[in-house]
């Protein structure tokens, strides 16, 4: 059996280092070792967008990246994402747009929203939707996660 591996990573502008299996995945690090559960559990395959955290400012399925891979980079996650006391302008429009039904697909939604906007890819409805392509809602709010990102995308 391999031994635990050291790593190091900047996490919501945290400096982190500890030692996990090699084959911890940064979900497994974020929400058992990090106790952040902001970040859900959606399918474990990489399709749904439920656990899209950022990485270097990208969006990715943590539930595939092993955390190694990452090491030394920045992580964020929705707990992370908003500054002082207010509210990240994508987290804001979201609340603005009433975005979010159940709730549980929206931190990933969120951070692949901010990531869309930081990308410049908020120019047109087809051009964030193509964005969010992998960003599954069950309870079907894609007009107004649209019209959210695109909200933020103006204010900021």
């Amino acid at each position: 059996m391999p031994s635990p591996v050291a790593i190091r990573l900047r996490v919501n502008d945290a400096a982190w280092s500890g030692t996990i299996d090699p084959w911890t995945t940064l979900l497994e690090l974020l929400r058992v070792e990090l106790g952040l559960t902001g970040t859900n559990r959606g399918c474990d395959r990489g399709e749904c967008g439920t656990c899209v955290v950022l990485v270097d400012g990208r969006p990715v399925p943590s539930c595939l990246t092993l955390a190694l891979s990452i090491d030394g980079a920045a992580v964020t996650t929705i707990e992370g994402l908003a500054s002082d006391e207010s509210l990240h302008p994508v987290q804001q429009a979201f609340v603005d747009h009433d975005a979010l039904q159940c709730g549980f697909c929206t931190p990933g939604q969120i951070l692949a929203g901010a990531a869309c906007i930081a990308a410049g890819r908020a120019g047109s409805d087809r051009d964030i939707r193509e964005w969010m392509s992998g960003q599954l809602c069950r309870c079907a709010a894609y007009p107004q996660i649209v019209a959210a990102i695109r909200s933020a995308a103006k204010s900021g």
